[in-house]
């Protein structure tokens, strides 16, 4: 199983409590805010920001804080001026992460990533050398007490790509494009969606075959998302879901 899709599953059943919800919900304003001012506070028009609020509320995030975060990106609340960077690397093992971030002082992250990473025993990237083994693509992760069949014909309907088993979940693979509408027609036929978002994915996958480098994986993942201006990191690890379940344990 490749590394975000299995990460991101541990992460949605582990919950919030994982982490401080004031943190979660902190970037989560922080990346509607951005796709408001990129593409306007209307989510019927803007599928970036449509994305974005599912994912807040998906996290149980209020209304009205969603709300403030949309009026500080079209300009109608003070609002920071982020810039969004994607910095490169490997984790020990030659496992490669995309961490995606949104930044008010790029040398300030820009140190603190490369601080994680000389910690962690990874190692930073150039530009370009990480990303070319990914691509977007999207995902909406429905939960496990849905019945195959029953999925398979919503899926074939909405023209998602593949409906695959998740380890206690079941996961869609569609275009990006796409993951608001199938989400939507997944809600309105009552299936119970965990989350619906266009993560990066790899298929040039990198095996990891034991706990201990398993942990070595997740603690520079763990650390690397523990930072407040990074959003999302991706990674393109293959593991068994015990060493998995293990190393996170």
């Amino acid at each position: 199983m490749s590394g975000h899709s299995k990460w991101a599953t541990i992460k949605h059943k582990k919950g919030a409590a994982d982490k401080a919800r004031g943190k979660l919900f902190a970037k989560l304003a922080r990346q509607i805010e951005v796709a408001a001012r990129a593409g306007g506070g209307d989510v019927d028009s803007n599928p970036t920001l449509r994305t974005a609020v599912a994912k807040a509320k998906g996290a149980q995030m209020t209304n009205d804080a969603i709300d403030r975060a949309v009026k500080r990106g079209t300009g109608e609340a003070g609002a920071d001026n982020y810039e969004a960077i994607t910095y490169e690397g490997y984790a020990p093992g030659g496992v490669a992460l995309l961490i995606e971030v949104l930044t008010d002082n790029r040398n300030r992250t820009g140190a603190e990533i490369r601080n994680v990473f000389t910690k962690m025993g990874g190692s930073m990237a150039e530009p370009g050398s990480v990303s070319w083994q990914f691509h977007r693509q999207g995902v909406v992760l429905v939960d496990g007490a849905a019945t195959e069949d029953d999925l398979l014909e919503v899926v074939l309907e909405c023209g998602a790509d593949d409906l695959s088993d998740d380890g206690g979940a079941w996961r869609i693979s569609c275009e990006p494009s796409t993951v608001a509408s199938v989400r939507d027609m997944l809600e309105g036929r009552g299936f119970g969606v965990i989350a619906a978002d266009s993560p990066m994915v790899s298929d040039n996958l990198v095996p990891v075959d034991s706990v201990d480098a398993a942990r070595s994986v997740v603690r520079i993942i763990e650390a690397m998302e523990d930072n407040d201006d990074v959003q999302d990191v991706y990674s393109n690890f293959e593991m068994s879901d015990d060493i998995l379940e293990a190393a996170t344990s």
